[in-house]
């Protein structure tokens, strides 16, 4: 190439609309976390992500119609996270102990995303200034407990007893511990995790 040729232009690459979605939602799982909820504009995320505003507002409308959805897109991702963790092969109660141990360690190895769940979850408001994430987005992680439980008692590991009032427990426990252990990082999360699954254990499993 000669001098007097013109440079060569560089494309820039396009990418399809899943892609973006993506890059919007990682961009926003950051932002939140490294500045918190409320310095989380559609600006500042599009320059995070490398769009525009425009096109953040195109895939996913308002701040809060993204948050929404970048909360429960990113509560089924660590969801399914923990299960694919897991040896399911194992007796149930094995399972929830190396469960409880895996979640109580999500503000170490998810760092960025229990942040912004966390934060999302606390400022996150529908128009009655009510939350606007209810148990009601626990119901598939409800659901995939309840299936655990029964295994449990199938295989007569576990008591009987109704599966949704503790897989509700559970989770419950499980949200107590990950608040606790995010305002107190001294505590040693597997000691609270084998404490947390001795206490539930003493209460649901099968006394050998």
């Amino acid at each position: 190439m000669s001098p007097s040729d013109p440079a060569p232009t560089r494309r820039r690459e396009r990418l399809g609309e899943e892609r973006r979605r993506a890059q919007i939602v990682r961009a926003t799982l950051e932002v939140v976390a490294h500045h918190g909820y409320e310095y989380a504009s559609l600006a500042r995320i599009a320059d995070a992500a490398g769009v525009s505003k425009g096109l953040v507002s195109h895939y996913f409308g308002s701040k809060d119609d993204l948050m929404a959805t970048v909360a429960r897109g990113t509560l089924a991702a660590l969801r399914d996270s923990l299960a694919a963790g897991l040896d399911l092969t194992r007796p149930v109660p094995d399972v929830l102990r190396a469960a409880l141990r895996q979640a109580a360690r999500l503000g170490q190895t998810h760092a960025t995303e229990f942040r912004a769940l966390n934060r999302i979850s606390l400022n996150l408001r529908g128009p009655d200034e009510a939350p606007r994430l209810t148990l009601a987005d626990y119901e598939e992680t409800y659901r995939a407990e309840e299936a655990l439980l029964r295994r449990g008692q199938e295989e007569g590991t576990l008591r009987d007893f109704d599966v949704r009032v503790v897989a509700v427990t559970y989770q419950g426990a499980i949200d107590a511990m990950l608040a606790y252990l995010d305002e107190h990082p001294d505590v040693d999360p597997d000691r609270y995790a084998d404490t947390l699954a001795e206490l539930l254990l003493a209460g649901i499993a099968v006394r050998r």
